[in-house]
């Protein structure tokens, strides 16, 4: 028995379809002495045999008496002209088993196949001509369990004798006994992170229940154990529905489940081979071709099915670009221990942070020697996991000549990884200078503070305690050792220069909490130009962290945290850094680069010209889910459940849960779906947490944080850290994802700024807004049209492809691949012939019907031809409509300098004037998106 008993009759009598091909068993219709609801219940009803019609090429019919061996070797049947030995049929020949009327006997046997049904006609394909058996049942039940039970023989034998290999391995003897404790251990590794006590205390109950006064184990004891604790429902329901006529996939199959589920664009059938004997253990099935399904649920498990895109396990982004373009992963007195006052210190945490990829340190510096050995071990980890480079922060309170002192040790640890700006006299800030770049700074340690006023040039560098970072003027900077930051007084856009002087660098989260609040604009610009750095208050007892999040959204690229404190804020740190192969650097949001720009924090709806994406998860299970740590006095039992939560801006901040799967359910299934509306993808981050529900509170089991840029669609593995960050062995949730960007979903909808309800069918479009600058607003006043158009040419092409699937009978998150191939099945009559043709009319696929259709096939049609007009017109209109609101947007940019004495010009001032430099910036920040290919 190759299915566990528990499991048995929900594969059974579950049904599945895919490919508009049902696969069911109902044998409700069964005599009562005869119900089956069971593999086991197939077989034996095999063995028992029953009559079967035999159709023959020639339109003859045979009624035979057929039988399934008691060894499942074979099928026999009488009468038969030919010897025992020629009327029978060896199970490991069988090919395949289809279900109706599908070969080409039935079909060339026209009128004779008319009076036969369809439902209780089923056919068995073997040999290597692959020749077949035509078999017609009394009734769809008895056809049901003939094809239930030839196709779980397909899998199964497979599995069988991959198991009884396994076994004869650790068999010294060779009589097909081992002992319990061989059989414990087999288990354990043919099946990683299962309990052994779990496999133990089955044992137990297979021996308790054959009475046996032996603990040894049969072949069969095994073959059951194994298959009753290692089979995951979740992946024999999902490879029932992939598999054509078995519980097996060919490379066909699997093919068509990377493309179409997987989003696997560049498969070929020599890489389906390939990951086909990679994961397949039987030796049987890597030689036929087949993956069964240990070896599915070992392709499941795999790195490359895992959450995160592998893309992002490697430095893939642009690294040229200036510092102050990048969230740099920043540490913050993570070499104390305990609390920030009297925490023990311990150079542990230092080289943790530094091994995590961290690569901006503060290091406390008093007067003395403990400096050095300090900078040693700075020296050593500083580029064994990022070669990037490494800014350090100096908390010193030293007096003029220590600090002299310290700078000899600077120059004489770091030596030539040290940065001076004579190596490369690139500047911070400014307009006329920018930042340079990781790439140009790479294996290079720079010592960061801040430039003084010039009211306290000359001092020996010593600030106050709230601003404790080292001071520019001082001996430090003095022998060049110090990149120093720009006093933050010269203004950096228009608004400021009419209304303020720009915010300084916030260093605490009260003063950066603050300028979020009142002045997020302000911030995001004044940080596109400079480092800004946002630290944990100096004055607290305890290490916990603020929310990343926060400073993030403002554009604060420096958001230091305690690394050596775990919880949710150091979750969604690492979430955030390791989109970037975990160098530290990762680049901010386009709109927080580009010099004109339109982004606030506290955004409440999409972007400028930015429809929503739509995220769906669907939690499907959980595996080997440890007990919570300190939970051993409430005994065995878990009662496990997953939170999903989405971090970013304010409109998608959102959190959903599970129910709780209870009672002692370290492997539950879920199988619940989740909707969330992403408004800007580049800021999202989305977090696992698993939790045990209990009476007392809520036991922490374990997390995944990932940025929602990387997540990876279709079937895939959630890999779950518990505390501190580090991997739980063998633990995971097993999710499906897929990402749309069609309108609408679990939240309510919520407008953009500036957007109007306008043209056909309600169809909501962007607008440009009013600057009161007169030259501006004619020069912005051409794009009204093309802006639409686009609109247009998006909608159309969205809205037809979602109403082809919907046609299908498709969920929306459907490839177009699966829509063909529905579609195609649709035109395909019981014969084999296709009801309509495709022919290119110029140069795009279009179907032509080749005999009536029904009704429903018409207009699924017609869906078709729609959605292929649609994407006709995007393809031949999209570069024309995007090069003319390129053009408005180069114009409009010419103002960008000139914008404040235009604005005097035109008698605004103040919040007038301000209002039309963020007028302008939302119109450059629409025509640039609306202008992108992407967006069309």
């Amino acid at each position: 028995m190759l299915l566990p008993k528990t499991t048995k009759t929900a594969f059974l009598q579950r049904s599945y379809n895919f490919n508009c091909r049902k696969k069911t068993v109902s044998f409700s219709s069964m005599p009562s002495e005869k119900k089956v609801s069971s593999a086991a219940d197939c077989l034996a009803f095999m063995q028992g045999g029953c009559e079967l019609k035999k159709i023959r090429p020639n339109s003859r019919v045979y009624c035979r008496f057929y039988t399934l061996e008691l060894d499942l070797s074979c099928l026999r049947w009488e009468p038969s002209k030919k010897d025992g030995d020629r009327a029978r049929l060896d199970v490991s020949s069988i090919r395949e088993v289809r279900t109706g009327k599908s070969t080409e006997t039935f079909i060339h046997n026209g009128p004779l196949s008319e009076h036969l049904a369809e439902e209780a006609a089923f056919s068995i394909i073997h040999g290597d001509d692959y020749q077949s058996l035509d078999l017609v049942a009394l009734s769809a039940d008895v056809a049901n369990i003939w094809v239930t039970g030839l196709r779980y023989l397909l899998g199964g034998k497979m599995r069988s004798e991959w198991l009884a290999a396994e076994i004869a391995q650790v068999d010294e003897d060779g009589y097909g006994i081992v002992s319990e404790d061989v059989a414990v251990a087999t288990i354990c590794k043919l099946c990683p992170g299962i309990k052994e006590a779990k496999v133990r205390l089955r044992f137990k109950e297979i021996q308790r229940s054959k009475e046996k006064l032996t603990s040894h184990v049969t072949r069969e004891e095994f073959q059951e154990a194994y298959c009753e604790l290692c089979t995951r429902p979740d992946v024999y329901f999902l490879l029932v529905q992939l598999s054509k006529d078995r519980e097996c996939l060919d490379p066909q199959d699997l093919r068509l489940f990377l493309e179409t589920e997987q989003g696997l664009s560049l498969v070929t059938t020599e890489g389906c081979w390939e990951l086909l004997r990679r994961c397949e253990p039987s030796a049987q099935g890597r030689e036929r071709g087949l993956l069964g399904l240990d070896g599915f649920a070992r392709y499941l498990q795999s790195p490359e099915c895992q959450l995160l895109d592998p893309e992002h396990l490697g430095v893939c982004q642009d690294m040229n670009m200036p510092l102050s373009h990048y969230y740099i992963s920043t540490s913050y007195r993570s070499y104390l221990l305990d609390d920030q006052v009297h925490g023990r210190a311990d150079l542990g945490g230092l080289i943790k942070a530094l091994q995590s990829g961290c690569r901006c340190l503060e290091l406390g510096v008093t007067d003395g020697p403990e400096g050095e050995p300090l900078l040693g071990v700075v020296n050593k980890y500083a580029f064994l996991t990022s070669q990037y480079p490494l800014l350090l922060y100096l908390c010193q309170r030293c007096s003029p000549a220590q600090q002299r002192t310290m700078a000899q040790h600077l120059k004489k640890v770091f030596g030539s990884r040290l940065y001076t700006p004579e190596a490369l006299p690139v500047s911070l800030g400014g307009r006329a200078t920018t930042l340079p770049s990781p790439e140009q700074l790479k294996g290079r340690i720079l010592i960061v503070g801040k430039k003084l006023p010039p009211e306290q040039e000359g001092s020996d560098g010593e600030i106050s305690e709230e601003d404790e970072e080292i001071g520019g003027g001082g001996p430090l900077e003095e022998l060049g050792v110090v990149l120093v930051v720009p006093p933050p007084s010269q203004p950096r856009n228009h608004k400021l220069s009419q209304q303020q002087s720009p915010p300084s660098s916030p260093s605490s989260p009260r003063e950066a909490g603050r300028l979020t609040t009142e002045s997020p604009e302000d911030l995001v610009m004044f940080t596109k130009r400079t480092l800004t750095r946002v630290r944990p208050s100096s004055v607290r007892l305890d290490s916990s962290n603020p929310n990343p999040q926060g400073y993030w959204k403002g554009g604060v690229q420096l958001v230091a945290l305690n690394q050596q404190t775990p919880g949710a804020m150091l979750d969604l740190h690492r979430g955030r850094f390791s989109q970037n192969g975990g160098c530290g650097y990762v680049l901010r949001p386009a709109v927080m680069r580009d010099e004109v720009s339109y982004f606030s924090a506290h955004t409440q709806g999409c972007m400028p010209g930015v429809p929503p994406q739509t995220l769906r998860i669907k939690v499907i299970s959980a595996h080997n889910l440890p007990k919570p740590l300190g939970s051993g006095a409430k005994g065995e039992v878990i009662d496990p459940y997953v939170v999903l939560e989405l971090h970013g801006v304010p409109a998608d901040c959102a959190e959903q849960r599970t129910r709780t799967a209870a009672q002692n359910q370290d492997d539950p299934l879920f199988d619940e779906t989740f909707e969330f509306q992403v408004n800007m993808p580049e800021l999202a981050l989305l977090r696992f947490v698993v939790l045990d529900d209990d009476y007392i509170g809520d036991d922490f089991i374990g997390q995944y944080s990932v940025a929602f840029e990387c997540l990876q669609p279709g079937y895939r593995n959630v890999p779950l850290l518990g505390l501190a960050g580090d991997p739980l062995p063998h633990t995971s949730l097993f999710v499906h994802v897929a990402v749309t960007n069609r309108r609408g979903g679990g939240k309510a909808q919520r407008r953009g700024l500036s957007v109007r309800r306008v043209g056909r069918r309600g169809r909501e479009y962007v607008t440009l807004r009013h600057t009161g600058i007169k030259v501006v607003d004619e020069t912005f006043k051409p794009a009204s049209a093309p802006l639409k158009e686009a609109a247009d040419l998006r909608e159309d092409a969205q809205s037809t492809t979602a109403s082809f699937k919907e046609q299908c009978g498709l969920p929306m998150v459907a490839k177009l691949k699966q829509c063909i191939q529905s579609l195609a099945t649709r035109l395909q009559s019981p014969e084999g012939t296709m009801g309509a043709a495709m022919v290119l009319k110029e140069g795009y696929p279009c179907l032509e019907p080749l005999v009536n259709l029904s009704e429903p096939t018409r207009k699924l049609l017609t869906a078709y031809d729609t959605m292929i007009a649609a994407q006709k017109q995007l393809i031949e209109n999209a570069d024309t409509v995007q090069e003319r609101i390129a053009q408005v947007q180069r114009e409009g940019m010419d103002f960008h300098e000139d914008l404040s004495r235009l604005g005097e010009k035109e008698g605004l001032k103040g919040r007038k004037l301000s209002k039309a430099v963020e007028s302008f910036t939302w119109n450059i920040t629409v025509l640039k998106v609306l202008g992108s290919k992407y967006s069309t």
